[in-house]
């Protein structure tokens, strides 16, 4: 990913992030609920997690325009993009995978 943010194509970055941004907020949502509801922690406790939890319609708006100047500009692939978002859906994944397998419940 950071490569990618880094020497990637922007649209192409923008592709992956795009795709992987509601799956993260939902997983956000999820552990600050969890972190309230088993924990006890407050709000306080929980302002990373909600803060990647809340809706950015800006985003709807702006990421397909993004890509699509990609494409148009033939920097970006029309097989790329989906590469990227498979690319970072799968090292979400592993994220979590990798939480739930060394704190198991």
């Amino acid at each position: 990913m950071t490569w990618l943010a880094l020497n990637g194509e922007s649209s192409a970055a923008v592709a992956g992030i795009f795709a992987n941004f509601s799956a993260f907020g939902r997983y956000c949502a999820d552990v600050a609920a969890g972190m309230r509801a088993h924990y006890g922690f407050d709000d306080a406790a929980c302002v990373f997690f909600g803060f990647f939890a809340a809706d950015v319609p800006e985003i709807e708006a702006q990421a397909p325009a993004a890509i699509q100047a990609g494409i148009d500009a033939h920097r970006l692939d029309v097989h790329e993009a989906p590469l990227c978002a498979r690319l970072f859906q799968s090292y979400e994944r592993q994220f979590w995978n990798t939480l739930a397998d060394e704190f198991p419940g």
